[in-house]
């Protein structure tokens, strides 16, 4: 099998954005027959259908979902090899780079790390190295998440939960556990029986092995209000519409209108990580950046 060339990465990606051949060939500047005749040629090299072709567009088979991430992935060694020659040629082989590390660093988050956990660990990296620019993406912590945005070549490193069946990161991905949170009743301030309130919950709350806390818990109700997310939950408790089982970080936001209670030592945990690949571990910056949130334990 011969290997794909840069051109025929950086097509693959730009078809799979641009949902078609049509689409991707005007942001490349190309006509759309070079655009389908380089995309048969990777299909044949590869061995594999990669898009679904149709009247709508393009779109990527399962095939050339892994491909296109793989992809995306390698462009990103490309731009990586560049900056990190660069810097060691600044600062003249003395430290590998690691005193003159720039670029653009891109980060997938659920939302209360990225307001809590990313913000005093990307100041202190960015006052060390004043030449990276992070890329933070929010992203919802449902489906694949943070993790699934490391794995299609979106993010270099991700912010997510670990730990449970349902948050096991796709094959090939790196973790390491940052903190350990444990979750809290939160009810509204000055109510005399919280538990009898109905429970607010949002989709993002808590992996399996959460859930199966809860069930076993029969004070729990099990009709639940659905929010947003995790602010929207804070702000209707805070207003006497019911109680929440938060973890601590979603909780950094609370107001006096809320008291928060613990539950117990037997009560529910969550893992949360950062999750990358083995070829951006390798890259000094996202080192660095590990570095930073791993001191935040600390």
């Amino acid at each position: 099998m011969s290997d794909l060339l840069p051109q025929e990465l950086r097509i693959l990606v730009a078809v799979a954005e641009a949902r078609g051949f049509s689409a991707a060939a005007a942001v490349l500047g190309l006509t759309q027959s070079a655009v389908s005749h380089s995309v048969r040629g990777s299909e044949a090299k590869l061995g594999a259908v990669l898009f679904e072709r149709g009247r709508s567009g393009a779109s990527p088979t399962p095939a050339g979902e892994r491909a296109v991430g793989h992809a995306r992935r390698i462009l990103r060694l490309y731009e990586v090899m560049g900056a990190e020659a660069r810097g060691a040629g600044r600062d003249g082989g003395r430290g590998g780079g690691r005193d003159a590390l720039g670029g653009v660093v891109r980060i997938a988050a659920f939302r209360s790390a990225a307001l809590h956990l990313l913000p005093p660990a990307l100041e202190r990296l960015t006052a060390r190295h004043p030449g990276i620019r992070p890329e933070v993406r929010v992203v919802r912590e449902i489906g694949a998440g943070a993790a699934g945005e490391v794995a299609a070549g979106r993010a270099d490193l991700g912010i997510a939960t670990l730990g449970g069946s349902q948050d096991t990161p796709p094959p090939g991905l790196l973790t390491g556990v940052l903190s350990q949170e444990e979750y809290r009743l939160v009810h509204p301030a000055g109510h005399p029986d919280p538990r009898s309130l109905p429970l607010m919950d949002w989709d993002e709350n808590c992996g399996s092995y959460t859930r199966a806390w809860w069930r076993a818990q029969e004070w729990i109700p099990r009709a639940t209000v659905k929010a947003e997310d995790d602010a929207m939950v804070l702000t209707m408790v805070g207003r006497g519409l019911g109680m929440a089982i938060m973890p601590e970080l979603s909780l950094r936001e609370a107001t006096e209108a809320v008291e928060i209670t613990g539950l117990g030592p037997q009560g529910p945990v969550r893992q949360v990580g950062y999750v990358t690949t083995a070829e951006a571990a390798s890259m000094l910056t996202i080192r660095a950046l590990i570095r930073e949130l791993r001191s935040e334990r600390g």
